[in-house]
């Protein structure tokens, strides 16, 4: 039976190119297209918000759906094929990861005898390209994705498949509406990394951080950014089980 560990890939161990060159390069070449000036991107971004909140969670990161249906409303005989333009930019130093040590982490871990899933709510056509360019595919023997499970986080059925052959250990990602939310409804270790923990935190015990005063500010705080565009059962932020300052102290938990 495996033991899973299975983690969330953009802002955890990878920073893909959409916000800086793919988004800008669709905003472009619509406005070339266009009579007048307008924020493409915020628009393509109210449909994906408009989305999340109707819970129609994997339409809501169908970036070429998205993006093809904005074409037909502004009536433009235009193509764009978000995957091509992943695929143009996925490229160093446009995507890197977040981390220097990510990949000795993930080696680590498997060495221990753990098998690692990614778990993601990005397409598989969007996240593949990225993950080759930066050597993580070798890691993961599976790559959980909305558009091949009809699920997307923090729907826990997303994590369904891997208890076939094997039981889930924990879930490691930096959002809490997705991330932690969806280890906590699983009922397996949620485990939030959070770059800018205070110094008096990084000398707490990984699983006790989450007890502390200031991280539960912290955590609200965050949790009212990341659901300002969602309809949420939960009013108060989800608690993890486990705080990490990077994916390094990881090798002190496993």
């Amino acid at each position: 039976m495996k033991k899973w560990l299975t983690f969330d890939l953009d802002g955890t161990i990878m920073q893909n190119p959409f916000v800086k060159y793919v988004f800008p390069e669709v905003q472009r070449n619509i406005i070339d297209k266009c009579s007048y000036e307008y924020n493409v991107i915020q628009e393509l971004f109210n449909e994906h918000y408009l989305r999340v909140k109707n819970k129609r969670t994997v339409e809501a990161y169908d970036w070429d759906d998205i993006v093809e249906q904005h074409i037909r409303k502004q009536q433009l005989e235009l193509r764009i094929n978000i995957e091509e333009l992943v695929e143009k930019h996925s490229t160093f130093p446009k995507v890197y990861l977040l981390e220097d040590e990510s990949l000795s982490v993930l080696e680590y871990l498997k060495e221990r005898g753990y098998s690692l899933a990614a778990v993601t709510n990005g397409f598989y056509k969007y996240q593949y390209p990225v993950m080759r360019e930066l050597g993580l595919t070798r890691y993961f023997e599976r790559i959980i994705t909305p558009d091949q499970v009809g699920y997307g986080k923090p729907d826990h059925r997303i994590l369904q498949s891997l208890t076939k052959d094997g039981e889930i250990i924990a879930h490691i990602g930096d959002r809490l509406d997705d991330d932690v939310q969806l280890a906590n409804a699983f009922g397996i270790y949620s485990v939030f990394i959070y770059r800018q923990l205070p110094y008096h935190l990084l000398i707490i015990k990984a699983d006790q951080r989450s007890k502390d005063v200031e991280i539960k500010k912290i955590l609200e705080s965050k949790w009212k950014r990341e659901t300002q565009h969602q309809l949420n059962s939960l009013t108060e932020s989800p608690i993890p089980d486990i705080i990490v300052s990077s994916l390094n102290e990881l090798k002190d938990i496993w």
